[in-house]
């Protein structure tokens, strides 16, 4: 039985609760794994992605497939860089198993039942910088849905810079376009300079 809390003083009790949620399967929506996330208290930096693949499944973390190999590449991050930097999560935590192509798209209800998680992860971490991966991400994140539009821009949410990015997957094309490229790599820079910037006073 899912175990959700009125509030949480920490985020390891939080942590411990999202690992044992199953409130998507209670409401009828087949799952293929358990929930993915990674991270601890103290990380500045947030990363949200759509929702765990087949790897990330099995393995329990997140970005463990090629995906994860072309984001840490884009970066220029190496593996215990990476996971230093960010808290990884995503809008819903369990792999929801395959389409017809590629990765079912999680549900509307399934977002709305893994919000809950996203939300006090945010609130007990108060990160600078969040790095909303992909449209879902992006859409849930800032409630802006063209790529175009929005990557190699940086935003503001709460007290956080946020900064997105397209979804490394090779199911995406939009990266390989030249002008899209040039966004991307926009936006890189905008991450690298918010990070940083951890280290000035005040921040």
């Amino acid at each position: 039985m899912t175990r959700r809390r009125s509030a949480y003083r920490s985020l390891d009790s939080l942590q411990r609760d999202n690992r044992d949620c199953r409130a998507c399967a209670e409401a009828g929506h087949p799952l293929f794994s358990m929930p993915v996330l990674q991270g601890h208290d103290g990380q500045k930096a947030y990363m949200l992605g759509q929702a765990p693949g087949v790897v990330e499944g099995e393995e329990r973390r997140p970005w463990r497939g090629r995906a994860g190999r072309t984001l840490r590449s884009w970066l220029r991050l190496g593996e215990d860089e990476f996971y230093e930097t960010f808290y990884c999560a995503s809008v819903t935590r369990c792999y929801p198993g395959k389409a017809v192509r590629g990765d079912r798209k999680p549900s509307p209800q399934e977002q709305d039942l893994c919000a809950f998680w996203r939300e006090w992860e945010l609130r007990l971490l108060r990160p600078r910088l969040i790095v909303p991966v992909g449209g879902l991400a992006i859409e849930r994140l800032l409630g802006l849905k063209s790529l175009k539009e929005c990557v190699g821009c940086r935003f503001e949410h709460g007290d956080a810079a946020a900064i997105p990015l397209p979804h490394p997957s090779g199911a995406s094309a939009w990266p390989n376009a030249p002008a899209n490229r040039r966004q991307l790599q926009t936006a890189i820079a905008l991450i690298h300079a918010e990070l940083a910037s951890f280290d000035r006073p005040g921040r």
